[in-house]
């Protein structure tokens, strides 16, 4: 699940170095062991014994000491995860893929690394940056009821304004109704995909809703698919957002980061780095946006957007990846494979390329003629060292870890 180059240890709240006023302390670990480790004795226990039970399928322990060590950061964020929800009635445990190979089995572990969390008889499959925070956050989610209803124009703005995030949206009579359908299948996305859901005649009428219909929302397009009006069974739903839900633009998120990034078209993907709150990289993200609107219907495009600021434990490793300079917008196709890449020359600092330029550079990607053999030639003419004493943004407290180049590509 961990690609090599997206590899980094765990992420873990540290309490700060310098004394925090009393309402802003970050939490740090107790040291109070309530992470599990569930063998064939006591796995069907913990499952009865929690609303909710994460477990993280892990290889054996290592001899490397550098596994070790990042094995142990592991059982620590979900250590750390466990103290900061524990009145939320969730278990945590851990099954070892050699020694518990029969646990793993009759519960359907099947990726090492992985974390799996049961909730009543669904597994969902955590595809995301594990680090505390964003753990914590996830869980989170799963706890809340996978159908948000909107009643009101201030719950409607808020739904407008959600355009990173895949949205359905229904209008149903009531509970008892074509809605029930509709929520068991949002039960089957949660909580990656947002289902929301309106009895509310006025709502609909702004969302041009019909009774039974429902609008399907790509990220960052302004006008729907739509599923007709009709008493659709939850298979069919299910099958629709299967076909839609690859976007033709898509953030790259820290909790479903993996999943993502697996799903490649023929072994590339197309990734664009802007930082939304930078003027250039607004500018950018703007023009991506109406490429993507004006090709939504390419099913062989999906650009993936990173935003830096995002990930700044990265950023470093991944400059130095790609050769190429993240503290202004770049657009290039990377083998998911090796890593390899080729990026549009966006050396001209006083205007960005337009959506036109971008869509024929596109289309040579997608028909073979850009591909990441090209920048064989090229790679050595980057001065990351020159880019290094430029003006960075970061300061002096930047992390640059240096175990990123010593990591085992085979992973």
């Amino acid at each position: 699940m961990q690609l090599f180059w997206l590899s980094l240890l765990p992420c873990l709240y540290v309490t700060s170095l310098c004394s925090a006023e009393q309402g802003l302390e970050f939490p740090s670990f107790d040291g109070k062991d309530r992470v599990l480790h569930i063998n064939e004795r006591n796995y069907k226990k913990a499952l009865k014994m929690f609303d909710m039970l994460c477990l993280l399928y892990h290889e054996p322990q290592p001899a490397h000491k550098g596994r070790q060590k990042q094995l142990q950061m592991t059982e620590l964020v979900l250590e750390l995860t466990a103290q900061v929800l524990e009145d939320k009635d969730i278990g945590f445990g851990m099954v070892d893929s050699q020694k518990d190979a029969k646990v793993a089995k009759k519960l359907g572990l099947e990726e090492e690394g992985s974390l799996y969390i049961f909730k009543d008889d669904r597994v969902i499959e955590f595809d995301g940056e594990l680090s505390a925070d964003t753990l914590v956050e996830f869980l989170l989610d799963v706890l809340e009821d996978p159908v948000e209803l909107i009643s009101n124009p201030m719950e409607l703005r808020a739904f407008e304004r959600m355009e990173e995030d895949i949205r359905l949206i229904g209008y149903f009579k009531g509970e008892d109704s074509y809605y029930k359908a509709f929520q068991e299948a949002s039960e089957r996305f949660q909580p990656y995909i947002k289902f929301f859901a309106t009895f509310d005649k006025a709502t609909a009428k702004h969302l041009s809703l019909k009774m039974n219909e429902v609008n399907f929302y790509e990220p960052f397009m302004e006008e729907p698919a739509i599923l007709p009006g009709r008493q659709l069974s939850e298979m069919e739903i299910v099958e629709f957002v299967h076909q839609h839900k690859r976007a033709t633009l898509r953030k790259l998120r820290a909790e479903d980061m993996f999943e993502t990034w697996e799903d490649d078209l023929d072994g590339i993907h197309i990734v664009a780095f802007a930082e939304e709150e930078d003027p250039d990289g607004y500018e950018f993200l703007e023009i991506l946006k109406d490429v993507a609107r004006d090709n939504t219907n390419n099913p062989e495009l999906s650009i993936v957007w990173i935003d830096p600021d995002d990930f700044p434990l990265l950023t470093t490793y991944w400059e130095k990846t790609f050769k190429v300079n993240l503290f202004k917008p770049q657009i290039g196709v990377v083998n998911v494979t090796d890593a390899d890449s080729v990026w549009l020359d966006m050396s001209n600092d006083e205007d960005l390329p337009t959506a036109e330029e971008l869509e024929d550079w596109i289309e040579d990607v997608l028909s073979g003629k850009v591909n990441t053999e090209d920048d064989d030639d090229v790679k050595d003419d980057y001065d990351y060292d020159r880019v290094d004493r430029e003006d960075r943004h970061h300061g002096d407290d930047h992390e640059d870890h240096g175990d990123y180049d010593d990591h085992d590509d085979s992973d």
